[in-house]
Order: structure tokens, then C-alpha cells, then sequence
């Protein structure tokens, strides 16, 4: 896919917690792709595939299910429209969208995240199950389904 070639904004994450430490929070005007007033898009920092992109609410809440309904809607459009530029730029064959809420699930950045990746043939032996594959050994239905 080489170099991303999306539009960069100049707006950053403007409602950091009081004290914290949050990578998200304190994200560089620089590394946003896109923007609504209540989200932001940009490219995640350890890529798990090319185009790899991260959307998050404005607001530092830390689990997805405590967002409010209009950030979910502006989280949801930014995915929308960040899928239809990384379609149109790097013709992946398909896409995942995860969230991982709490610890139990793998959240390591306590700010509310979008994982957008694009998916490619051949980037894994065996894509059948897809997410299913967060826990080994779940990703194909048992036989005879």
C-alpha cells in the first residue's frame, strides 16, 4: 500500500482527562486523518496490517458501551468513511472492526478505540472465522454446521 495518501487534518483530540496520561488524549494535530466534531481517525502507531486505523471518541472515556449515542454515531461515521478511502487506496480484499473493552479482552489504551484493519489475501495461512481467532482454536465452526 505504501505511503498513506489520505488527507491530513490539523485538529487534535481536545477533551483530555484532567491528569491522565493517555496516549489518545495527547495525539498530535498532525496525525489526524480525519474528523467529525465529536471523533477522530488516525493511523495506528503499531500497524497490524497496512492502512491499519484507529477511530476514537473526542471525549477520554475509557469503555466503548459508556459512550453516548451521537459519539457512537460520530465514531461509526468516521469508520464509514475512512473504510471507503482505504478501499479506494490500497483495494484490500476485506476488512475487520474490533473493539476491545477492559483488560479481559485486550484493552491496553483505557481510551475508547475503533481498530479499522484492512485485510489482505494471503496475510494470514488461513482467514476462515476471522475475529473468531481472538481465542485460539475458536476461529472454524466444529464441523457438521
Amino acid at each position: 500500500m505504501g505511503g498513506r495518501l489520505l488527507k491530513r487534518h490539523s485538529s487534535s483530540v481536545s477533551a483530555a482527562a484532567a491528569g491522565t496520561e493517555c496516549p489518545f488524549c495527547g495525539l498530535e494535530p498532525g496525525r489526524v486523518l480525519e474528523e467529525n466534531e465529536l471523533a477522530v481517525a488516525f493511523a495506528d502507531a503499531f500497524p497490524v496490517s497496512p492502512g491499519h486505523t484507529l477511530v476514537i471518541p473526542r471525549r477520554h472515556v475509557a469503555d466503548f458501551f459508556a459512550l453516548e449515542p451521537a459519539e457512537v454515531l460520530a465514531v461509526m461515521e468516521l469508520v464509514f468513511r475512512m473504510q471507503n478511502q482505504l478501499a479506494a487506496e490500497g483495494r484490500p480484499g476485506g476488512f475487520n472492526l474490533g473493539v476491545n473493552v477492559g483488560r479481559a479482552a485486550g484493552q491496553t489504551v483505557m481510551h475508547a478505540h475503533v481498530h479499522l484493519l484492512p485485510r489482505f489475501a494471503g496475510d494470514v495461512p488461513d482467514p476462515t472465522g476471522g475475529i473468531r481467532n481472538v481465542l485460539p482454536g475458536r476461529g472454524c465452526y466444529p464441523s457438521g454446521t
